[in-house]
């Protein structure tokens, strides 16, 4: 097999530079070291370690933001993007993989299955957040609260003791499981949707308009498709009561038809990667686009701190006014 030297950089705290989607991609066709002087190097959006490496840069990123093709050769994002150098591969493509969730997402039960699931679920609805900076989310929560108990188990709005340790372990005896984005846009669907479809609960969908491109819109609520939050905890209180409409959404397939299928999509990532490998062309930090990179990047800090000194002017005019 041909030996690649390849490195990640930039991604989170936690994650495994021998065990994540494009490494277990490559190392069945390429012998793979990570090495500090790579021949191609992966990064995400969550430092400037890339801006050392003037190898091939490969940029991936698990959060809403837009790839710069000034600095990157090619970007994995969520967006529906047509230039050349870009794919769409969401973050829940990699869940899939890196759980082993593919066979009992393809599964679809029997009415049968189905009737044991929806009896076996306990409770009506949870939520499990970690990040308050949504506003969609922390409304919803609270006025279906009104309504209904709903259980809390992340570290925002916790209601259940503490924070839970397994989410998977925790959602499972749920109907209904609050899948909301942090934001939306476009494209951007992350694993809050796959995570209750791979537990047989029903999520209820806030975020990416286009989610019916990825998943079956039969298999979820789609908070964009009621006129108000009071019709949708309706929704709810119906299929909670009527069993039927229930065990008609859990015998869904899960994903739409829309989808590329999931080994197709691991297919093209992976003739992607290789053709970068295979026919190399002059790396992207080596042009001139590295220069424009680097002045968007001086342009954003200096735009940072004039906001900060703005910001510090005006606290400090209020002050002087009130005394």
């Amino acid at each position: 097999m041909k030996k690649i030297k390849i490195n990640f950089v930039d991604f989170w705290p936690d994650f495994n530079k021998t065990n994540n989607y494009f490494y277990n991609l490559l190392i069945q066709k390429y012998e793979l070291s990570i090495d500090e002087n790579p021949d191609l190097l992966f990064y995400s959006c969550y430092g400037k370690e890339y801006l050392k490496y003037n190898c091939i840069r490969i940029f991936y990123t698990a959060e809403n933001i837009r790839a710069d093709f000034t600095a990157c050769d090619f970007a994995f994002s969520f967006d529906y993007n047509k230039r050349k150098n870009h794919f769409r591969l969401p973050l829940y493509s990699m869940y899939v993989d890196l759980l082993n969730m593919l066979n009992k997402l393809q599964t679809i039960p029997s009415k049968e299955e189905a009737v044991k699931i929806w009896k076996n679920k306990s409770k009506f609805c949870c939520m499990v957040v970690s990040n308050p900076n949504s506003k969609e989310r922390m409304t919803f929560f609270k006025n279906i609260s009104k309504v209904i108990h709903v259980d809390s188990g992340g570290s925002v709005l916790n209601n259940v003791g503490g924070k839970v340790q397994d989410k998977f372990e925790f959602i499972k005896d749920y109907k209904f499981v609050i899948s909301f984005e942090n934001s939306a846009h476009n494209g951007y669907t992350t694993e809050k949707i796959l995570e209750p479809i791979y537990k047989d609960c029903i999520p209820i969908y806030w975020g990416n308009k286009l989610v019916d491109k990825d998943f079956n819109p039969k298999r979820f609520i789609n908070y964009k498709d009621f006129k108000s939050e009071k019709e949708l905890i309706d929704k709810l209180l119906e299929i909670n009561e009527n069993e039927a409409l229930a065990i008609d959404m859990l015998m869904q397939p899960t994903f739409s038809n829309y989808k590329l299928a999931h080994e197709k999509e691991r297919l093209k990532v992976f003739q992607i990667i290789s053709n970068l490998i295979e026919n190399p062309k002059k790396p992207i930090a080596r042009q001139l686009w590295r220069h424009i990179h680097a002045y968007k990047l001086f342009y954003k800090k200096i735009k940072k701190l004039l906001v900060v000194k703005i910001q510090k002017i005006f606290i400090k005019s209020n002050k002087k006014d009130i005394e």
